[in-house]
């Protein structure tokens, strides 16, 4: 009204207030808009009038009239035709004289609103608050004899009625194990908190079952997880037909039949609240009612064969024909006298209505669960018939119970004498109970006065524990075989008439049963679990006598990469591939990870149902493929696959459908196994190490490996400890060292499988930190052999295809044998170790191994050597020949010292000599042949390396493990001198007065303020033939940081770390270009082809999609440095850290590949063009977890 108010007012300010019509214009005005908002008013009471007047109609309906109401007959004062709403303590007045109190607050306080539920309300909502139209809407479904109380927020609102409830929960909780939260969702959720908090302070054990009426599994998980509920009532009374009874069963409880075995830690699935289920609860409708009598005994059997809580109301089983009112019933319950006639109504025996058929399934449930039959499986035979299997996973003993629903009466509904035939697979051993409701002669049911009486004409015939040939509901069963390991029995009904149960015991064929036994003997070994249901293997092979710890223990690293992992194209380059599932797809890995991978997903949820399990349960070619790939390898491996043959010898002629569960079990045994074994060969750093980094360890495994083709060339011959194996061709003796692939699966197989850079970047992580140490030591010498023009190639190409194309390979080179040196134990002996060169000078073709041999220390001067003096040529074969992208500038290589700052530069517009390689592809956006991020001149990271490549020699040469410490180059025509120590100096002197961009607008040393956006930073590069690239914030900074340290003050590095964290740090990755700049685009489509010079072809490789590997570099430096700021700064860093890593653990653990990617669009999004599982990405995020 307020703003009604001010309507008028403004129309009264726009005309002459004074003038008559005016006055009558706004009271006209008003009248309207009262008459609009009355009538508003008027369309929403109605609308309350005509629901109230449906929910009334719809309850006097079911009260009097309808066939499974209570039938209350004429309206009286007990039994008004409106349940009343509210409770007060004054004498009958008329509707005027009630109304009248209302406004005496001394009288108003004692008007009571009843208690109740809504249908379909919102739970979590108190429907008694203002705001609610509940109880005018006559919404409510109150009881009668309770109302509705005022808690408030807490017990400061009304302390009395806390501490009044909380005595009276507390109370409960001391004389009681377990309570029932009636109609949970009709209490406030805060409220239930409070009590069930005080109730477990003296019974923390308290057992809590629930009524909840949300319509909501969601909904109900919170009341679940809130109230630390331990039971959700559900009802089989909620099942329309028999085949939702079935559901209800298989949803409430159990797992599937031939469940995998869950290991102890696992991951987290979605499950619903765990059930109590009830046949029919206290205040439903009586089933007799809306069913049959009939139905009593089979829907109560189907109940009991469920896999959790179950339970009855009382009535039940006395097969009571009317709903017991917990409110209106005065008349007691029946007594027992095992000796009663039929006909008397206030007691009950075993005779009586179904009591003896429940007895007999009460007991049956209760050893069902005592036995761990916790495997379930529903079978809607026909619309009436319903099989379920309580299964044992250990013994494999099933119960199987075949139970005939009577939703309608027998007598008027008419049912088919023809019950199909059943196949149930095993032998059956015993007929544990067989019973069926049937009509006796003892009178008609006469609701009695002063007991609950049920239906006397009505009994169980029921017999227990007899052989199928005593059987009068079955004829004899047939045994038939469907394939070698398939024993199965046809079951013919001869007298299975609705209202029917009948339950049997099986057990599998006697030569399944003992191969079972056998291989769960063989399981021990990794599971103590298997022992139930084991037995004792007389003729085991001698290949299963010895534990495969022992036989894997003979497999090197090598070997692992081969039973663990590789991708498809690794597979093919050997002749092989990684399996497919017809219909589905390829695993990602022929070893045993490609398995596992596709099992941690199916296994957690028992999707039996999934492709993977199909093919299992329809042929051994799975099972096959495994063993055979392992035994076609020859040696170690070999052995290896002899005995998963072995194993699945077994495997193959047990049920199909057990075959999914045990060929998991031997899998994850055999795979748990190798882990221990790989770890055990690698560092102390690994082997004490945590989960995450045993689980990155797992990438050096996955990416270093041997081929069918050498990846490496040729070491010297004079080198020990290299290894050999015969050529299938040529059967002559050739080398075989591990390579290390950059990544899967697009870098994994051919002359793409090795490249310089990714290889050193990743070296470090993967192979030293992980012990590794000869492997990485052949690495690097296998490079140092292909040096040429003082580069290390780019693409290694076996070194006689090798490319010469970028700029820092040869400083990652330097750094990992910076590396090799300190982290390995007499790490400097590798300085003196022979390098066979492939090209000892610049324009000579490939040699043989160990025609020209030179010590490692002497490859590493003649690249700083090279350096100084000028790297300047022409890629050879240059042209499309080699690169269809690049313009002919592109393929002229420089390389160079800056004499006036030390800093290496070189590279030109047309070509890109630094991890950021992107050449542009696209004609139509016209970016063909030109690199995106070309990074000509000084780029950060190469100064970073070179200056700790120089320390380092420095400290060599004094140490005298380095012989030189000066470099001779022609100056001029004339010989030239040049200290290393001089040269590391110049560059300590000149880095940060270059790089560092200043916060001060009038700093001498900035070149082009104009190009300054960003303040606080290090420029990306120094001298680019395009000035505005420099002041490009991108990541590279950081591996200067942590290569280099000194170069840095402090608090600027502080500084600048925090503007890349602000800016660049994303989930995984590193943004590689600032967002606020003009280029920057996140999302990486490298088969996008449009107009967009900036994205066509994905020219924005590197200009904003977020790359990992930079991320370990950014951490550690972050660590480094807030070392150097104190106590609480290195305490916040390394929180940051570890929640950083978290994310790369959960895409590990998540991840098919088992591996961390080579980058991600922005914000972490999938990048489909990405390499799924990359060398340096899982290296370099281990060397953070190396550095805490």
């Amino acid at each position: 009204m307020q703003n009604e108010a001010s309507q008028l007012s403004s129309k009264m300010k726009s005309t002459s207030m004074n003038s008559p019509s005016a006055i009558e214009d706004c009271c006209n005005w008003l009248k309207k808009r009262l008459e609009e908002l009355n009538s508003e008013q008027y369309r929403e009471i109605q609308l309350h009038q005509e629901q109230a007047a449906n929910c009334i109609n719809g309850s006097v309906t079911y009260e009097r009239l309808a066939d499974h109401g209570p039938k209350l007959g004429p309206v009286t004062r007990k039994h008004p035709l409106v349940t009343r709403y509210f409770t007060f303590p004054f004498e009958e007045l008329t509707l005027e004289q009630d109304l009248e109190l209302i406004n005496q607050p001394e009288k108003a306080c004692h008007f009571l609103a009843h208690n109740g539920w809504v249908m379909g309300d919102d739970p979590l909502r108190n429907f008694a608050e203002p705001g609610s139209n509940v109880y005018i809407r006559r919404e409510l479904i109150c009881w009668d004899d309770s109302v509705k109380l005022r808690y408030g927020n807490g017990p400061e609102d009304c302390p009395y009625l806390w501490a009044h409830m909380q005595k009276y929960t507390e109370i409960t909780a001391k004389h009681f194990v377990g309570v029932r939260l009636d109609n949970c969702h009709s209490t406030p959720l805060h409220v239930a908190e409070f009590m069930l908090d005080a109730a477990r302070t003296l019974r923390p054990d308290l057992y809590v079952v629930a009524e909840l009426f949300t319509g909501s599994e969601e909904l109900d998980n919170v009341f679940v997880t809130n109230l630390g509920i331990s039971s959700l009532i559900r009802e089989a009374m909620s099942a329309g037909d028999s085949h939702e009874e079935g559901r209800l069963v298989y949803r409430y409880g159990g797992e599937p039949v031939g469940a995998f075995m869950q290991p102890s830690l696992r991951p987290l699935v979605p499950s619903i609240a765990h059930a109590m289920f009830l046949d029919v609860t206290h205040d439903n409708e009586c089933p007799i009612q809306i069913r049959s009598v009939y139905d009593s005994l089979p829907s109560s059997a189907i109940v009991s064969m469920a896999c959790c809580a179950t339970g009855s109301t009382r009535g039940y089983d006395e097969l009571v024909p009317h709903q017991i009112s917990v409110v209106s019933e005065e008349r007691f319950y029946t007594k027992w006298n095992p000796q009663l006639k039929p006909s008397s109504p206030d007691e009950v025996n075993l005779q009586s209505g179904i009591i003896a058929g429940k007895l007999a399934l009460n007991r049956l449930h209760q050893e069902l669960a005592a036995k761990g039959f916790n495997q379930v499986f529903v079978d809607q035979v026909d619309e009436d018939i319903v099989a379920v299997t309580r299964h044992s996973p250990s013994t494999h003993q099933s119960v199987v119970a075949v139970c005939r629903t009577a939703f309608k009466n027998p007598k008027h509904h008419g049912y088919t004498d023809e019950v199909p035939p059943m196949y149930i697979p095993g032998k059956i051993e015993e007929v544990v109970l067989e019973a069926r409701t049937v009509e006796r002669q003892a009178g008609h049911y006469r609701k009695d006065e002063r007991s609950i009486n049920g239906m006397p004409g009505y009994t169980v015939e029921i017999k227990e524990h007899i052989q199928l040939k005593d059987s009068t509901v079955v004829r004899q069963a047939g045994v038939t075989s469907r394939g070698c390991s398939e024993y199965v029995q046809e079951i013919v009904f001869k007298q299975f008439t609705p209202g029917s149960v009948i339950v049997f015991r099986l057990s599998l064929d006697p030569k399944s049963q003992e191969l079972v036994g056998v291989l769960r003997n063989h399981l021990i070994q990794f599971n103590p679990l298997y022992k139930a249901g084991s037995l004792p293997d007389q003729n085991a092979p001698a290949i299963l006598k010895k534990p495969l710890t022992q036989i894997m223990s003979k497999l090197t690293l090598a070997d692992m990469n081969v039973l663990l992992f590789r991708c498809d194209a690794e597979e093919k380059e050997d002749g092989g591939g990684c399996y497919n599932i017809p219909g589905w797809t390829s695993l990602k890995y022929g070893g045993l990870q490609g398995l596992l991978s596709v099992m941690a997903d199916v296994r957690p949820k028992n999707d039996l149902g999934h492709p993977f399990c199909d093919n299992l349960r329809q042929g051994d070619w799975m099972i096959d493929y495994v063993s055979n790939r392992l035994m076609s390898r020859g040696g170690s491996l070999a052995e290896v696959g002899q005995w998963f043959q072995t194993m699945f010898a077994y495997l193959k002629h047990i049920p199909r459908y057990l075959i999914p569960c045990y060929f998991d079990a031997i899998l994850v045994g055999a795979y748990t196994t190798a882990l221990d074994v790989t770890f055990k060969q690698m560092s102390s750093f690994v082997q004490n190490g945590s989960s995450f980094v045993k689980l990155l360890t797992l990438g050096s495994v996955q990416m270093c490996g041997i081929g069918r083709f050498p990846a490496l060339p040729p070491l010297s011959p004079a080198l020990p400890d290299v290894p050999y194996r015969d050529n299938e061709i040529t059967k002559q003796k050739e080398q075989c060292c591990v390579s290390l692939a950059a990544g899967l699966p697009h870098f994994s197989a051919g002359i793409f499988r090795c490249w310089g850079r990714d290889t050193f970047i990743a070296l470090r992580g993967l192979m030293l930190v992980t012990g590794r140490h000869l492997e990485a030591r052949n690495i690097i010498l296998a490079f140092a052999g292909t040096l040429r023009h003082g580069l290390i190639p780019n693409l290694l190409g076996e070194g006689v295809g090798a490319r010469f194309n970028c700029r820092d390979a040869v400083w990652w080179w330097l750094q990992c044998i910076q590396d090799y040196c300190t982290m390995v134990p007499k790490g400097t002996d590798i300085l003196q170790c022979p390098v066979s060169r492939m090209y000892p000078t610049d324009d000579s073709k490939p040699m043989a191994p160990g025609t020209v041999e030179q010590p490692l220390y002497e490859v590493i001067h003649e690249a700083m050597e090279c350096h100084m003096q000028v790297i300047e040529f022409r890629e050879r074969n240059a042209g499309p020949q080699i690169d269809c992208n690049m313009r002919d500038e592109g393929f002229n290589i420089v390389a160079k010292v800056d004499p006036d700052t030390g800093f290496v530069y070189g590279g030109n517009q047309f070509n890109c000599g630094t991890w950021m390689d992107k050449m542009g592809e696209s004609e139509r956006a016209h970016n063909k042949g030109i690199p995106a991020t070309p990074r000509d001149g000084s780029a950060v990271e190469i100064v970073g390396l070179c200056k700790s490549t120089l320390h380092w020699l420095v400290e060599l040469n004094k140490q005298g493990l380095f012989p030189y410490n000066t470099m001779t180059i022609q100056r001029d025509g004339q010989p030239l001198s040049v200290s290393y120590e001089e040269w590391d100096r110049n560059i300590q002197k000149n880095f940060e007065k270059m790089f560092y961009v200043s916060c001060d607008p009038n700093d001498p040393n900035e070149k082009h303020p104009e190009l300054v956006h960003k303040q606080g930073i290090y420029k990306d590069s120094y001298g680019a033939s395009s000035p505005w690239c420099d002041y490009q914030l991108r990541p590279n900074f950081t591996i200067a940081m942590v290569v280099a340290p000194e170069l840095f003050s402090v608090e600027k590095a502080w500084k600048a770390l925090n503007i890349a964290e602000e800016k660049l740090l994303g989930p995984l990755g590193m943004k590689t270009l600032d967002p606020d700049d003009m280029v920057y685009c996140g999302v990486y489509d490298n088969s996008l082809d449009n107009d967009n010079y900036n994205i066509a072809r994905g020219f924005n490789y590197h200009q904003g999609p977020e790359w990992l590997w930079p991320i370990g570099y950014f951490l550690r430096a972050k660590i480094y440095f807030a070392k150097k700021l104190g106590k609480d700064t290195y305490e916040r860093t390394v929180y940051l850290v570890k929640n950083v890593l978290s994310r790369h653990y959960i895409h590990m653990e998540r991840s098919p590949w088992k591996g961390l990617p080579e980058l991600t669009n922005e914000n972490g999004q999938y990048c489909p063009f990405s390499c799924e599982t990359q060398a340096w990405s899982i290296a370099t995020v281990l060397e953070v977890l190396h550095d805490l």
